[in-house]
């Protein structure tokens, strides 16, 4: 039987979240040498190597392991201390990983997190991602749980609906009128810039691809990568896009923005997954989420 130190296993969390030794040492309050030795009996109660001595710091496969361990031992540790009695733990405040995606961080995410004000046992380490990448963050034990449009639950977690968010394809007028030839229809957009979030953003790919009949967008892109200037840049004129009712509704209401014809909503359901691990932080969380959910999304 494996048998791993509690210091040692707080050493690996850190390095992972800060990403150096240096870091980590700092955040443990001890030497760049004693997180290396620290790191060297762990890698040997495992019997491998665990992480990637890279800038930053990554855990192989069998890394990844222990590190799903370590997190879920942390939790346990707060559920513990909170039965005992205890107002805090050693080494100060459960830093909980989750994973977003951008566009719910920015919408109604954040209001889940609030309901945490008052408290000082607990902090968050939001990491954000695309909604269909968010998973393999929760899949590699980076994060204990993640907002994702995936439902079917990885290995060790659980899924929950949380509904759903509604997109609508938009642009300005003065977009309208500059590229579109003054008529804010959908055949129009074959050669008209438009914008994508990053990368990732599959959205406005989705929607071309059903208005042309398969086809891949050929059009000038733009690359707006935060939720909030991808608004501006709409409302700006840069180009169409697809956004969230909550940043849509009332500048269609007042005319700032315009819907194009020919295009059909988007409903991109979402979920929340987490660890399948008996704890009362996750549950606490868990309904602060589904809460905010309800308050916002569609069902």
């Amino acid at each position: 039987m494996v048998e791993f130190h509690h210091e040692q296993l707080r050493t690996l969390v850190a390095v992972i979240d800060e990403g150096t030794f240096d870091a980590a040492a700092a955040r443990l309050h001890i030497t760049p040498s004693a997180v290396s030795q620290r790191m060297k009996a762990l890698e040997q109660a495992a019997g491998a190597v665990l992480v990637r001595r890279s800038t930053p710091v990554g855990t192989t496969e069998a890394g990844l392991v222990v590190l799903r361990h370590a997190r879920k031992l942390q939790l346990l540790g707060v559920d513990l201390a909170r039965e005992l009695g205890e107002s805090g733990r050693e080494g100060g405040a459960l830093s909980l990983p989750i994973a977003v995606n951008a566009d719910s961080l920015a919408t109604w995410f954040l209001d889940a997190l609030l309901t945490f004000a008052p408290r000082a046992d607990l902090v968050f380490d939001i990491r954000r991602d695309d909604q269909e990448h968010t998973l393999e963050l929760l899949r590699s034990g980076e994060v204990a749980a993640a907002v994702t449009s995936v439902a079917e639950p990885v290995q060790g977690a659980v899924s929950v609906r949380l509904g759903a968010m509604r997109y609508r394809a938009v642009c300005s007028p003065a977009y309208v009128e500059a590229h579109l030839g003054g008529e804010a229809h959908v055949r129009r957009i074959a050669n008209a810039p438009f914008l994508d979030f990053d990368r990732k953003d599959m959205l406005q790919h989705r929607l071309y691809r059903e208005v042309v009949g398969g086809r891949e967008v050929q059009a000038p892109r733009h690359y707006i990568p935060t939720t909030e200037d991808f608004a501006r840049a709409v409302m700006g004129g840069l180009g169409w896009g697809l956004l969230p009712d909550q940043q849509c509704a009332a500048q269609l209401a007042s005319g700032e923005l315009v819907r194009l014809a020919g295009t059909k909503d988007i409903r991109l359901p979402l979920y929340w997954q987490r660890w399948s691990l008996a704890s009362g932080v996750l549950d606490e969380v868990t309904d602060a989420v589904r809460a905010a959910a309800r308050a916002s999304l569609l069902r």
